[in-house]
């Protein structure tokens, strides 16, 4: 599974910016996909993910502004961000996870900034 990510970019605080995720490989072998982010020196944490169910989970510090979801396509991930806070500036990473039969397999994508001016 190969991820790719774009929408990143520089916002002002309560500003929007909607995150994009392009999966290809064997997208039918994806059991959940998520996003996660890392500000610098900062561990990488859960942002919000999503089971092939429909199920959703999001971090305490975004819920209610933050929307992720998957395209008709299933092979795009987005998230939706609204009222962006200047804590919110990281690298976001698109996740996926598969299971081989024996094991959990974790594909990461390369990361896209956000920036959120105060």
């Amino acid at each position: 599974v190969q991820l790719v990510e774009s929408g990143g970019g520089l916002v002002q605080a309560g500003g929007s910016l909607r995150l994009s995720c392009a999966a290809s490989g064997s997208i039918s072998s994806i059991s959940g996909m998520a996003w996660y982010r890392q500000a610098p020196e900062e561990q990488r944490e859960l942002v919000a993910s999503l089971t092939t169910g429909g199920v959703t989970n999001y971090a305490e510090s975004v819920k209610g502004r933050f929307t992720i979801s998957r395209g008709n396509a299933r092979n795009m991930l987005y998230l939706q961000m609204a009222n962006l806070k200047p804590e919110d500036a990281a690298v976001y990473y698109c996740n996926a996870h598969t299971w081989n039969g024996r094991a959990w397999e974790n594909y990461w994508g390369q990361g896209t900034q956000v920036t959120v001016s105060s």
